[in-house]
Parts: C-alpha cells; sequence; structure tokens
C-alpha cells in the first residue's frame, strides 16, 4: 500500500466512522468514479445502510425522503460533475422545507480544476444559500491533526444539518487517483477518542419568562382568536396545542400537514373545512379574529391565506422554533422564536380558562355546517375526485402514512381529508411546492413510514417515472394512487382557464399516456378503477400486497372543476342563510 492510498484510506474511513458515531444509519449512493473511495468504505461500515440509485436527481429525493420520515440526518454521495448539479432540486426542498441532509460531492483535486479536465465543474459553493453550511474538504492526509480535522467537520456537518431548522450541508471531497483504498482488517478502528471525536449540545429555543407572560396578558384580554397551524412535525405539539386552545376557546385552523387531522389527541377545537367557507365574503366578515397565533409553514389554503391578509389590523404571532420568518404576507406584529410546543404548555400555564365562548362556537358552527353540506357529495352518481378524497380517511388503514403530491391533490386533501381518530400521518413537499421527484420522495419516506400511500396526479407521476426504480430493487412496500384527468387539474381553477384559445397547449397538456406498461417494467401491479367500488376493492387489496401497486382513478377534467365549484357554492348558499339567521 503506497503512501497516498494509506492516506486516501485512513481519511475516509475516519469519516465513516464518525459519520455513523453522530447517528447517520442511512447513505444513498450514485454509481462514479471519483466518488469511488467514500463509496468503497461505506460499503464496509456493518451499520450503515447504503441505498444505490443511478439517477442523482431522483436518489436525492429518495434522500430526502428518508430523512423526512425518520426525521434524522440522511447521507447522500455522488461523483463530480453534473451528477453533483442533478441533486440541486431536492437540496432546495430540503432548505425550504426543513429536513436535514449530508450532501457529499466528490470533486476533482485542485490541479485539474478549469484546465479542460473530463466531468469537472466548479463545485465550490455548487448550491449557493440553499444549504445551511459549505466546506471545501482538504485532500486526504493521514496525520493526527488531519484525522482529527475529518472527522471534526463530520461531527460539525451533521448537528449543523439537525439544529433547528434543519437543512442540508454540503461537503465537497476533492480526491486524487488512483481512487481504490486498501479495505484491510480493523478499517474503522480509531486510535484517538474511539467513540464521538466530539459531541455537540444543542437545545430548542425559548423565551424570557416575562415575555411569554406578556404575550398571555394580551390573549387574556382578546376573545376572538383563533390558532393557525401550518406543517409541523413534533408529535408533542398536537397535545399541548389542543390544551391550549381549549383554554383560550380559540379554535384551531388545521392544516392537513400539521398533523392535527388525525390521532388520539382532543379534535373539538379543530376546524378543518376552513378553505370552503372561507370563500364566502359574508362568512369572513362574521368569523373576523382580533388575534392570531400562528405556528409551522404558512397553510396550503389559498383561501386562509387571504383571509389572513384581509385580517391585517389583528395582532399576529408567528411562533417559529427554526428562527425563520415564515410571513410571505408581511402580516405578523409579533415574530416569536420558541419551540412550539414549549411556547403552547407554556401559554397554557399563563393564560386564565376563558368562559365566553360565542367566538368559537361561530366558528364550529361554520365547520359543522359546511362537512355537512360536503358530504353531500356522496349523492353525486358519478364516481369524482371529490367523491374519492372523501373516501380516503375511511379507506386508509389505522398508522397509515398518507404521502401527498402538490397541484390538486394536496388542494383536494385540505378540502376533503377531515378530522378522525385513525393515526394518520400526511407528508407533502411543500417546501417549494414543486411536483419534480415526488414518486422518489415517498419511495424513500416508505422504509420508516409503513404503510404508506402516495396520491398523486398524471403529471407529477410522469415527472418522476425513473424515482420507480428503488421499489424494484429494493421490494419497496407502497400504494400509489394515481388520480389520472389527462393533464394539469389545477390549471383549470386559475384565471388563464377564462383564456380557452390555447388553454390546453399551454397549460391542460394532456399526455395520453398509459402508465400501466411503466409500472409493469418496474415489477408492479397496476389496477384502473373508474367507479367507487372499484376503488374501495383496489384499496382492500393493496392491504394485501407487499409491493409496488399503483391504482389509477381515472377522472373529467372539466366534470372535477364543476363539481368543485357546485360544492363551493352550494356550502356559500348555505352559510349565508346561516349568517343572516345568527345576525
Amino acid at each position: 500500500m503506497n503512501d497516498h492510498q494509506e492516506a486516501l484510506t485512513a481519511y475516509t474511513a475516519a469519516f465513516v466512522a464518525e459519520l455513523v458515531q453522530t447517528g447517520v444509519t442511512d447513505v444513498v449512493i450514485s454509481p462514479g468514479s471519483r466518488s469511488t473511495p467514500m463509496a468503497m468504505v461505506m460499503a464496509e461500515h456493518p451499520d450503515l445502510h447504503l441505498h444505490i440509485h443511478v439517477d442523482e436527481r431522483s436518489a436525492a429525493f429518495f434522500a430526502l425522503g428518508l430523512a423526512k420520515a425518520s426525521e434524522r440526518p440522511v447521507a447522500m454521495l455522488c461523483t463530480s460533475g453534473t451528477a453533483a448539479a442533478n441533486y440541486y432540486p431536492a437540496i432546495v426542498e430540503a432548505y425550504y422545507s426543513r429536513v436535514p441532509l449530508l450532501v457529499l460531492t466528490a470533486d476533482r483535486p485542485h490541479e485539474l480544476r478549469d484546465v479542460g479536465a473530463p466531468q469537472a465543474i466548479d463545485q465550490i459553493q455548487l448550491y449557493g444559500q440553499h444549504v445551511k453550511w459549505f466546506v471545501e474538504m482538504a485532500l486526504p492526509e493521514k496525520s493526527s491533526e488531519m484525522l482529527r480535522y475529518v472527522r471534526t467537520v463530520c461531527a460539525r456537518a451533521a448537528a449543523v444539518a439537525s439544529q433547528a431548522p434543519a437543512g442540508p450541508v454540503h461537503l465537497n471531497f476533492p480526491f486524487r487517483e488512483p481512487l481504490v483504498p486498501f479495505l484491510g482488517e480493523n478499517l474503522f478502528a480509531l486510535t484517538e477518542r474511539p467513540n464521538r471525536y466530539v459531541k455537540i449540545h444543542t437545545g430548542e429555543l425559548t423565551i424570557d419568562e416575562q415575555e411569554l407572560r406578556a404575550i398571555a396578558q394580551t390573549v387574556n384580554d382578546v376573545d376572538k382568536g383563533i390558532i393557525v397551524c401550518g406543517q409541523l412535525a413534533d408529535e408533542a405539539f398536537a397535545h399541548a396545542v389542543t390544551a391550549l386552545a381549549a383554554k383560550l376557546q380559540y379554535p384551531i385552523i388545521a392544516d392537513p400537514l400539521s398533523q392535527l387531522r388525525s390521532g388520539t389527541h382532543p379534535q373539538d377545537m379543530i376546524v378543518e373545512t376552513y378553505d370552503t367557507f372561507l370563500r364566502n365574503n359574508e362568512a369572513k366578515d362574521y368569523l373576523k379574529p382580533d388575534v392570531v397565533l400562528r405556528f409551522g409553514a404558512m397553510p396550503v389554503s389559498k383561501a386562509l391565506t387571504i383571509f389572513l391578509k384581509e385580517n391585517y389590523q389583528a395582532v399576529q404571532y408567528v411562533v417559529d422554533g427554526g428562527g425563520g420568518w415564515r410571513d410571505p404576507a408581511v402580516l405578523s406584529t409579533d415574530m416569536v422564536y420558541c419551540n412550539e410546543t414549549v411556547f403552547c404548555k407554556k401559554m397554557a400555564e399563563y393564560v386564565e380558562p376563558k368562559k365566553k365562548k360565542d367566538f368559537f362556537e361561530k366558528w364550529q358552527a361554520a365547520n359543522h355546517l359546511t362537512k355537512e353540506n360536503m358530504t353531500k357529495i356522496r349523492e353525486f352518481h358519478d364516481f369524482n375526485e371529490s367523491r374519492m378524497f372523501y373516501e380516503l380517511a375511511r379507506l386508509l388503514p389505522d398508522e397509515a402514512t398518507l404521502f401527498v403530491g402538490n397541484s390538486m391533490p394536496i388542494r383536494d386533501v385540505d378540502s376533503f381529508f377531515f378530522t378522525n381518530p385513525k393515526s394518520i400521518k400526511i407528508l407533502a413537499n411543500r417546501g417549494v411546492n414543486g411536483i419534480d421527484g415526488t414518486i422518489s420522495t415517498a419511495l424513500g419516506a416508505s422504509l420508516y413510514s409503513k404503510p404508506l400511500y402516495l396520491l398523486i396526479g398524471d403529471l407529477t407521476f410522469f415527472h418522476d417515472l425513473n424515482g420507480l426504480l428503488p421499489a424494484k430493487l429494493y421490494h419497496l412496500d407502497i400504494t400509489i394512487i394515481l388520480v389520472n384527468n389527462n393533464g394539469g387539474g389545477i390549471f383549470s381553477f386559475l384565471p388563464q382557464a377564462e383564456h380557452p384559445k390555447n388553454f390546453e397547449q399551454l397549460f391542460g397538456t394532456p399526455l395520453n399516456l398509459e402508465f400501466e406498461h411503466v409500472v409493469r417494467m418496474y415489477g408492479g401491479k397496476f389496477t384502473t378503477v373508474t367507479d367507487l367500488q372499484g376503488f374501495q376493492a383496489a384499496m382492500a387489496a393493496s392491504r394485501t400486497t407487499s409491493s409496488l401497486n399503483v391504482i389509477e382513478v381515472v377522472t373529467d377534467r372539466e366534470k372535477s372543476t364543476a363539481e368543485h365549484r357546485e360544492i363551493w357554492s352550494l356550502v356559500s348558499r348555505e352559510i349565508s342563510n346561516f349568517v343572516k339567521g345568527d345576525a
């Protein structure tokens, strides 16, 4: 073994050993030459689970799904050049959705950069402001000082990725040839500090007790308040926020990604049909708040966002344990940098129980009336998207995870997925709301969330067909509900739909594809359903198999748009009559 091979082996082995000490268990690797030393050493570690994915774009989303579901950092490794560039979309999503990733890119050594060497691009700060930390790693050496260096950087990277707000960290490794390490005995033996080299201690953001008491006093003096909950992953939050809401008698406006619509926590304070009844101007006047407590990411609902904008006069607290600035409408009067669960628990100690329930009862009545009228979709003769989404909570098994695609699926889940006692976890890529990489992300999540159901539109399905490969390679268990309305359904609800001349060409974009052939190629089962009975049977059958299972629900875009508007119109009439009768 020459000096170069010895240094390369010691350096990469020290990094991998420390990686495992930080708690990383999953690594997604895409094959390549320049990443050879790191990949070969990783494959030797008994405590690492390797997931091989040949397409870097899909591999990065797969890693994103693993990290999202496990709530732990996941490492991903690729070679130099455009391989690293193909990671970019998933890294952007991870940054904005606060998912911890360790991005490890191999690179040409410095003397081969900017001289026309093959497969060499500028990888310094490749992902710009979309990573929390970037390090251009030193060239491998075996000295004690350099082994301390590589282990320390590894520990810092894992800590930075995990620390709120979580996100991706990029380490760029230049490797010289020859690239094959020496894989002998005691590869991971560390003579200095054989356990973790350095432990990084982090805590949760909180604020001064005096400030909490001041906020409590404000809400004590206000009866007309609401709590808005967007995407949040903390399991303890549900019980904490519902306890606070019960004391304040403030309704909880619960986005589907808040994890509040399903579970064993009290649900009597939760309002879930706001996206429908807040389209009515009389309802919005009737339900005006004087204070808003907001937790988590911005909700999916545009109607709710408009409602919050129109109530700019209200005192609006945005509570963010990640210390970000989640205020796209520029509405907040107070940014509260405190862990959301800690805030709710402390506030529940300081606020006084409210006896006056009038305002909450108004929201509750609007919610109940809306649900009653939305259930009339059961009377529709044709099977439609609305009815399918309405049936989901009943058909999904307890403890299921529902991963939802963007565009119309997440909006329909927002509208039709009502509160239920099952523990159904709902996930989505809402960091930048893209449709790319959705299959890959869901398949990554399926390793830690079982059983997992992916609900997706046909354009999103097409966008990530190669993401199906891990399902075949690793025999992953996933049921994909493919809503096929032959095009982009969401555009039918946008202003451009009023200009039909080039609408189909520019926005509708019908694909006219038979997806069964692709699913069969990846070893999956494919079922097409056109009615409720078929859908119910297919959902029941999906529980009996442990593999890739695609249920294609064929719908009509124009009919779906008309049905949505019919439901909104029906609810709006009933809500107007209710508000006038209560005036």
